[in-house]
């Protein structure tokens, strides 16, 4: 935390320990003058230059690209021409030469790529705005090329989702009625009788003895996880030392089926020793309290973040909390891509162990900014795809009034003026809410979502959704297996997801 305040004016950092959600230049470029005082002082100095394109390799005029210049603070900019080209020149290089080179246009999503080793591309904390960069710890003293953008519009994603499992439909409009997302394949899980078992839907193998190690706490699983070999666990794959790891809270959350309880893995599965009297460990800090890492317990696929009586006694306590390991390791591509947390090493992030979560940034990447406004009362995800109800307070029903309600929405409700008729809307799955989420936040998400980038203070930036309601159960349509009176709701604070009474009156978002 103190890098953040020596490199970034101003950055507050709220430690929140009450979010558990089981509380219940180139041709035709310009470039502008700096801002601020002079860049660095050293003779040396460099161009930074690059294109920015749509996926489709179009050229963008008109898009803003800024350096940050970390040791003084200050800024240059430059415009991209007709050809989508810019060049950013004179900065100071070697020697407290510390930049970050991001882009900017009303109705643009963006995602950098670089093709010089000085430089790699990470998330920064910008007094609480966490914008995707492209960093160069030590601006080289020859010109830099290929610091390109690639931007996405409404409409556009970077990955889809998978749908849940649930095939059961318990009310008109639910997750089993719609059942949304990218089907599994016949078969999911594939034996690979050497220990290991390959999901085909999101390419990951998994160890197949989920119970081989004893309950235990998140570093000496995190560690357990890195030393995983062949010869181990029933292993005969080949496999060393480091090539396992902890997987991060998107990735095992993507081996629940919501259909199925005790344990909440897809019928059928080729798995033994799956521990239902305690949670498993993700190796995704919750960084608004970084003492805690994101759990799951598979008896029916219920997060931990805290510890109540309704866990069981489980917690997520990283020092204090004996929690299973379930090891993984990439393979080949599968029929989807999860989604990255969000979580990040760098300035105003943290990494907490040898291959953790934010060491690795397994996953999609998330584009920043990530949402469009698209000016009538909706929000375009370019991560993906998704369009949402930008008012997030209009909807608070029990769980089968809010289904009513989001499948009658039309336009002119909740401030919508996008035309849309009844029967277009529909209450998110529990993978599309979770989809929201990005884990960077040292406060909670919701405040996040409503533009508000540090704790305690007001709104510093543009907000994203409209009054996203801060500590309170957002419902999805998926139900509880373990018990249908029960739907999965994610809490906006920590976005974890909670099964919840469907009698409670919460709160909706719409999708389409």
């Amino acid at each position: 935390m103190k890098r953040i305040r020596q490199l970034l004016i101003g950055t507050a950092i709220g430690v929140l320990a009450a979010c558990g959600g089981s509380g219940g230049g180139g041709s035709g470029s310009t470039t502008t003058a700096m801002t601020g005082n002079s860049i660095g002082n050293a003779p040396a100095t460099s161009t930074v230059s690059g294109v920015v394109a749509d996926k489709h390799g179009v050229a963008i005029q008109g898009v803003l690209v800024t350096v940050f210049h970390h040791n003084d603070h200050t800024t240059r900019t430059a415009t991209t021409g007709v050809d989508g080209r810019y060049a950013i020149t004179g900065l100071s290089a070697g020697v407290n030469a510390d930049y970050a080179v991001y882009a900017q246009q009303a109705g643009l999503a963006f995602y950098p790529s670089i093709g010089d080793a000085a430089g790699s591309v990470t998330k920064m904390d910008f007094n609480g705005l966490y914008r995707t960069v492209i960093r160069f710890a030590t601006l080289p003293t020859h010109d830099v090329a290929n610091a390109d953008f690639t931007a996405s519009r409404a409409g556009d994603r970077m990955a889809s989702l998978p749908r849940t499992g649930q095939s059961t439909s318990f009310a008109a409009g639910d997750d089993g009625a719609f059942a949304h997302g990218v089907a599994w394949p016949g078969t999911r899980f594939i034996d690979n009788a050497d220990g290991t078992v390959t999901d085909a839907l999101t390419g990951l193998v998994w160890l197949k003895n989920a119970g081989c190690f004893n309950a235990t706490d998140w570093p000496t699983a995190l560690a357990a996880a890195a030393q995983l070999a062949s010869g181990a666990c029933g292993l005969s794959d080949g496999s060393a030392a480091g090539q396992w790891r902890m997987p991060n809270a998107n990735e095992l959350e993507s081996l629940v089926d919501v259909s199925q309880a005790g344990p909440a893995v897809a019928s059928g599965h080729p798995f033994t020793g799956i521990a239902i009297a305690n949670a498993y460990w993700s190796s995704t800090t919750y960084m608004a309290l970084t003492s805690n890492a994101m759990a799951i317990r598979f008896s029916d696929g219920r997060w931990i973040n805290g510890a109540n009586a309704a866990d069981g006694g489980m917690s997520n306590v990283k020092a204090g909390s004996a929690n299973s390991l379930w090891a993984v390791r990439s393979g080949a591509a599968g029929a989807v891509q999860l989604l990255a947390t969000g979580v990040y090493a760098g300035i105003g992030g943290g990494s907490f162990g040898t291959a953790d979560d934010a060491a690795l940034q397994a996953g999609a990447p998330l584009t920043s900014p990530r949402f469009i406004d698209n000016g009538d009362g909706t929000l375009a995800d370019t991560v993906t795809g998704l369009t949402w109800l930008k008012k997030a307070d209009c909807i608070q029903q029990p769980w089968s009034g809010a289904l009513a309600a989001v499948n009658a929405l039309a336009s002119g409700q909740c401030g919508l003026a996008d035309g849309s008729v009844a029967g277009q809307w529909r209450l998110p799955n529990r993978a599309e809410m979770l989809s929201l989420s990005d884990r960077a936040p040292t406060f909670p998400q919701a405040s996040y979502l409503n533009g508000q980038y540090q704790a305690g203070t007001a709104v510093t930036g543009p907000a994203v959704f409209d009054n996203f309601i801060v500590s309170d159960y957002y419902w999805s349509s998926t139900t509880s297996a373990a018990d249908s009176s029960e739907a999965w709701a994610v809490y906006s604070c920590d976005f974890g997801v909670y099964n919840v009474a469907k009698s409670e009156l919460r709160y909706a978002l719409a999708v389409r």
